[in-house]
Order: C-alpha cells, then sequence, then structure tokens
C-alpha cells in the first residue's frame, strides 16, 4: 500500500511531523543500500512510534557545484518521491539547493534546522555523508553534537554485494557499461527513465521501424545501444513489451543523444504523452551500418532477441 505523503520544501514543519526519525541524502535511484536504511527506520517508528520524515536536495548538490554536470541523475524527483512513498515515509523536505543554502555551516545546519526547526529525536545517514559549507560536516560531527542537540545518529553498516559497495556512484558505472542486470538487482527494480514523447526525425517510420522519441534529460546515459524495455503510457495501467536504442543514430549521423522506443502490438499517437521505460535486457552495443538493408536486418534480429525476453 502507497501511504500518504506530505512535502515541504523548508524545514518549517507541522507540530505533528516534529521530533521525528529523519533519513538525509540524495537517495538517488533508491538502491539496496538506501533500501537497508529505510527498513532500519521503520523497525525504530514500530518501536518509538515516531514518524519518518527524509531531508533531500534538488538539484543534487554534485549538479549545482559543476554545471557542466548534465546527465548524472540515477532517477528525477518525481520517481525518487514515488519510490519514498512506497517506504511508508510520512513526509519530505524537498529542499531547494542554491547558493545561500549552501554557504550555511554545518554546525549552523545541524542548530537551526535539525535543532530547532525538526527537533529531531533519530537521523539515519550513511558512512560518507558530508554537509554545510565546503562539506566540512560529516557523521563524527553529528555523533560529537547528539547529547548537546538530544539526537542520536544511526549509522547502519554499508551494505556491500560481490564484496563491492552499494552506491549510486556504483550504479551509475554499471550503467555506463553495460551491466544492467547487476544495476536492476541492485535496485531491485528495472532501472526507468520516465519522459515525453516528442517529435522526431521520422527516420524509424521511413525505413518502417516506427518509434518514439524521448529527451533524457539529465538522466545518466547508459551504455548506448539496444535494449529490450517495458513500458507504461501515461493514464495506462499495465506495462506493454517493447525494444528501445539508446544512443546517437550514427547510421544517421545524429549528434544528439536520444532515446527511441518501439512498442509492440501498439498503435496511437503518442505525442506529447509521458512514459516510463524500463529496462530489462542490454541487447547489444550501438554501431554504425553501411547501409538501411543492413540496419533493417539487424533491427530484426534485435526484435527477435526483445521479444523473447
Amino acid at each position: 500500500m502507497v501511504s500518504k505523503i506530505k512535502i515541504y520544501n523548508n524545514f518549517n514543519i507541522n507540530k505533528n511531523h516534529i521530533k521525528s526519525i529523519i533519513l538525509i541524502g540524495n537517495f538517488d535511484g533508491l538502491h539496496l543500500g538506501h533500501q537497508k536504511l529505510f527498513n532500519q527506520a521503520k523497525k525504530y517508528k514500530r518501536k518509538t512510534k515516531a514518524k519518518i520524515g527524509v531531508v533531500t536536495f534538488d538539484p543534487i548538490p554534485k549538479m549545482f557545484f559543476n554545471r557542466k554536470l548534465k546527465n548524472y541523475r540515477i532517477s528525477n524527483l518525481n520517481q525518487k518521491i514515488d519510490f519514498l512513498k512506497k517506504f511508508n515515509v510520512d513526509f519530505i523536505i524537498n529542499k531547494k539547493f542554491d547558493r545561500k543554502f549552501s554557504k550555511i555551516s554545518c554546525k549552523n545546519f545541524i542548530k537551526k534546522n535539525l535543532f530547532q526547526k525538526l527537533k529531531v529525536k533519530y537521523i539515519f545517514v550513511s558512512n560518507n555523508f558530508r554537509f554545510g559549507y565546503k562539506r566540512e560536516g560529516d557523521v563524527k560531527l553529528l555523533k560529537s553534537l547528539s547529547k548537546k542537540y538530544k539526537f542520536k545518529i544511526i549509522n547502519p553498516t554499508p551494505l556491500k554485494k560481490n564484496k563491492k559497495l552499494i552506491s549510486s556512484t556504483l550504479i551509475r558505472k554499471l550503467l555506463q557499461t553495460g551491466k544492467l542486470n547487476y544495476v536492476n538487482k541492485y535496485l531491485n527494480r528495472p532501472w526507468s527513465i520516465h519522459g515525453r514523447v516528442q517529435k522526431g526525425r521520422m527516420m524509424g517510420k521511413k525505413i518502417g521501424f516506427p518509434t518514439c522519441n524521448i529527451d533524457i534529460s539529465d538522466y545518466v546515459i547508459a551504455k548506448p545501444g539496444v535494449y529490450a524495455v517495458k513500458v507504461l503510457i501515461e493514464g495506462h495501467k499495465k506495462d506493454l513489451k517493447g525494444i528501445a536504442n539508446l544512443g546517437y543514430r550514427p547510421t544517421f549521423n545524429q549528434k544528439k543523444i536520444l532515446l527511441e522506443v518501439n512498442i509492440f502490438k501498439f498503435t496511437g499517437n503518442l505525442y506529447n504523452k509521458k512514459l516510463s521505460v524500463k529496462f530489462i535486457k542490454f541487447i547489444r552495443g550501438e554501431k554504425k551500418f553501411k547501409g538501411i538493408d543492413q540496419l533493417k536486418n539487424q533491427i530484426n534480429r534485435d526484435l527477435k532477441v526483445a521479444k523473447n525476453v
């Protein structure tokens, strides 16, 4: 069951949300490591009857400080909120990360926001959590001030799989190298891109293979190539199987990265509709073909693979 959730854009929260269990972080992708944190928070909720709140930031601070870093997110803000709802979170503070907020000292962040405004009782953070001006704050500082400000730090052991620390950084690297099977395993669901269908160059239609063109926005760029996918169309309840090409279409000298999706057994106009494209299997890397006939033959081979996934 998906719970109702209150979303704030600052630390001025309702009285019934103070003295809560707070999880702080970007939570990009909500992977198994994050899920471990939330499952432990739920145990504290059952014991203490306190509510669970999440403090997260938009844009991701790393993207704010490095404006050239365009394709970075594993999931967008709406996806993150949807995932958090499934973890029985009671409220989210989605703080805009801007120049003014970035200059708040770590000690002021603790005193003014966590203590005075939230009156937080338990704080869940990962080992590598850094905060405050020039990232001067860390878990050690939080622990040193915990008695003064009457909160307890919960800092669970990081989750490892195959001797690797499960992190958003690892998942980005796995996506970029085409290891989608590990990505989906570590997310505990298929990685997906949400986007709106745009007008394209109609090249797919001209070769008898119509596709929906989707701008990938600031999502991390997975390994260019062909993927078996499932697609949820806005307003529909059921996923449809399909095939997608993520890449630069070298055969057509395309310069911009694009996600093109062909939905099996679907007819209809999807322009301007929102789609959720779930990546199920990496089929092959992108390559340049000598001509349209060679491309068509390869597409037919790819279709056979995708339909059998």
